[in-house]
């Protein structure tokens, strides 16, 4: 919901961070690597009931996720496809989206590995996360098919973005809840969950309109 508002915002820094990279050898991929270990560590630290450094590990993995991107348009092209004018690639924006959603998943695993107890409710939200995840890839895949896009309200991107209640930033603000107030996981989880259901629900009827 927030994701095309913050993005002006976002861009202005992380932009400024890959014009300094240009030139340096570190490209996109290499960054999107780095970020999911980062969020490999949160997850084991979150497990572990480390929840402050579970966050500023979070924090740190989804500085890194948009920093791969501004990097990507911005460094010199290094891809085997003629004609290519930075180092955006379809295996890049393959490998971010992958990475995003089993870091996701797996924030919620682990907190559930160290408590136990909120299993039950760990459970419901990736099944959640598991709709507005299927929903949006599958429309973006018939989007590509008919060649849609949706550059303006969200920046470039390496296939479409259907926008929707919760989106990245949300998910993220709900991680960086759950590490600040542990013991209300179960009642942010109801709600969120809550709206990532409604969140599948409008992406499945908007692609009802788009493509019936």
């Amino acid at each position: 919901m927030f994701d095309a508002r913050l993005r002006p915002l976002i861009d202005v820094p992380l932009n400024a961070i890959a014009r300094s990279l240009s030139g340096t050898g570190i490209t996109p991929n290499m960054i999107t690597g780095f970020g999911f270990l980062l969020g490999i560590l949160a997850a084991v630290c979150l497990a572990l009931t480390l929840d402050y450094a579970a966050l500023a590990l979070i924090l740190a993995s989804r500085f890194m996720d948009g920093l791969d991107g501004a990097v990507a348009r911005h460094a010199a092209p290094r891809s085997r496809h003629p004609g290519a004018k930075s180092q955006e690639s379809d295996l890049g924006g393959y490998y971010d989206i992958v990475s995003d959603f089993l870091f996701y998943s797996g924030i919620i695993l682990a907190f559930a590995i160290g408590r136990p107890e909120h299993a039950l409710m760990a459970a419901f939200l990736i099944f959640c996360f598991v709709g507005t995840g299927s929903s949006f890839l599958a429309y973006a895949i018939i989007a590509a098919k008919q060649g849609r896009s949706d550059d303006q309200s969200q920046g470039k991107k390496s296939f479409y973005f259907l926008t929707g209640i919760t989106e990245g930033s949300e998910t993220i603000f709900v991680l960086c809840l759950i590490c600040v107030f542990p013991a209300w996981f179960d009642t942010i989880s109801a709600i969120f969950g809550a709206l990532c259901l409604m969140t599948t629900f409008g992406r499945v009827s908007q692609a009802r309109r788009d493509f019936a």
